[in-house]
């Protein structure tokens, strides 16, 4: 086990190395650059050569990343040019109501998504379990950004009950929950699908399999053999799901913040995405990669964990 996870460890290393080499090579060969979205287009050459060479702009982008890796492993990301700010400061700030906004949805789809899965499994080939199979298609074939707007339209402008914005970034989030139901169920809503799903077949799967039939040949209790035995075993590939379904939830929440307004890491990467702000955009792919990785990680070891039947 210690083995695996020094090696695993490297691995996630490794890509968390290429996702930054690949981010900022990306970043820096767009047109235009941070100087023509500081300075203004109408900036005469002089002005962009003297910003290039304060900055060290005009080095070649191997020397510039080796700088920027340099300070980012000193904990230096850099400063906004936009923003006269800190691209430090600026994570401080946003990260943790991104994790908020992450973490409850998770949680909320766990709690909806995981016994939906299993009734789903007791109940299969019926009408009700049709009905929540289509509706599961439903909601993880469509956008977060459109399930956004339906839901404002439905809870804000038809039944206005719920505030259509996300919560202030000056107040604590908790002062402001009903301006947080909005966005976590628009991110929550796929993410449930998708766990009904994976854990309605694995559920079945489970069900079938010969351990089970010897339990109830033996006169156990089905309610025992469904929460004893079924459920947790069929758990397991919901542990790697999560660290599968990881970047797609932050990318959702990347879209849900910025059509909410609200205060994260996804707003700040699409206010930094419409002003050229290049030393955010590089902080905050990173930040987001390096998690991906980390959740990857951590699900691998996990289910490691978990399932003593896991050699590695």
């Amino acid at each position: 086990m210690t083995s695996y996870i020094i090696r695993r460890s490297l691995q996630a290393v490794v890509v968390a190395m290429g996702v930054t080499v690949i981010v900022f090579i990306l970043l820096h060969v767009l047109p235009g650059g941070p100087a023509r979205a500081v300075l203004g287009p109408r900036a005469d050459p002089e002005r962009i050569a003297a910003f290039d060479a304060e900055f060290g702009l005009n080095k070649p982008l191997p020397i510039q990343f080796g700088v920027w890796l340099s300070q980012v492993l000193r904990g230096n990301l850099g400063y906004s040019y936009k923003l006269n700010q800190s691209v430090d400061a600026l994570l401080a700030e946003n990260l943790p109501r991104t994790i908020a906004l992450v973490g409850m949805s998770t949680l909320l789809a766990l709690i909806i998504g995981v016994p939906l899965g299993v009734y789903q499994a007791l109940r299969r080939s019926r009408a009700d379990d049709f009905v929540l199979s289509v509706l599961a298609f439903v909601f993880y074939s469509t956008p977060a950004f459109f399930l956004g707007l339906i839901l404002i339209l439905a809870f804000s402008v038809a039944l206005p009950i719920l505030p259509p914005s996300g919560p202030s970034g000056t107040q604590a989030l908790w002062s402001q929950l009903p301006n947080m139901v909005l966005p976590v169920l628009t991110l929550a809503l796929g993410i449930v699908a998708l766990f009904s799903r994976y854990m309605r077949s694995s559920m079945i799967d489970t069900l079938l399999c010969d351990y089970l039939t010897t339990a109830r040949a033996k006169g156990v209790r089905p309610s025992s053999i469904v929460a004893k035995h079924a459920v947790r075993n069929a758990l397991l590939p919901i542990i790697t799901l999560l660290g599968l379904a990881l970047p797609g939830i932050i990318g959702g929440a990347l879209i849900t913040e910025a059509i909410f307004n609200y205060p994260g890491m996804g707003y700040l990467f699409w206010q930094a995405a419409q002003t050229e702000d290049f030393p955010v955009l590089t902080g905050v792919t990173l930040v987001v990669g390096v998690s991906v990785v980390v959740g990857s990680l951590l699900a691998d070891v996990l289910y490691a964990v978990v399932d003593p039947r896991v050699r590695y």
